[in-house]
């Protein structure tokens, strides 16, 4: 599994609400971690496409993806949560779909399915009135 360096990550710190009483009022806990994907080194073009196509929605126009983290009170905390957040997001959208291979129905499945047919017509025949 391809890992993001840490020199491509940026991070910011800001103020951030939630827990913390008076403290919270002058500490920068919030973190937010941003990556410049087109600038990345560390991963292919085929692999680049598919995090655009797969998290496109959360990547702004300048191609970085941001990821927050503020719900610990400690900004270490909070840096450690956001990075791993963005290494589980990336991770999950590098993996490539498996390929569907074309299967046909065995012999048994389609005799199974026209025998269940056949007890069906019969059950539904045996509803009807005979006039």
């Amino acid at each position: 599994m391809t890992q993001i360096p840490e020199e491509e990550l940026y991070i910011e710190f800001a103020r951030s609400g939630g827990p913390g009483g008076q403290k919270v009022n002058k500490t920068e806990s919030k973190v937010t971690v941003r990556w410049n994907i087109n600038a990345s080194t560390a991963f292919s073009a085929i692999q680049k496409t598919r995090v655009h196509r797969l998290l496109g929605n959360r990547i702004n126009k300048d191609g970085e993806l941001a990821v927050t983290a503020e719900e610990e009170r400690s900004q270490h905390q909070n840096r450690e949560r956001a990075i791993a957040r963005l290494q589980e997001l990336v991770a999950a959208a590098i993996i490539p779909p498996k390929v569907r291979r074309k299967t046909k129905p065995s012999r048994a499945q389609k005799e199974k399915r026209l025998q269940e047919k056949k007890q069906q017509s019969e059950k539904k025949a045996l509803r009807k009135r005979i006039v």
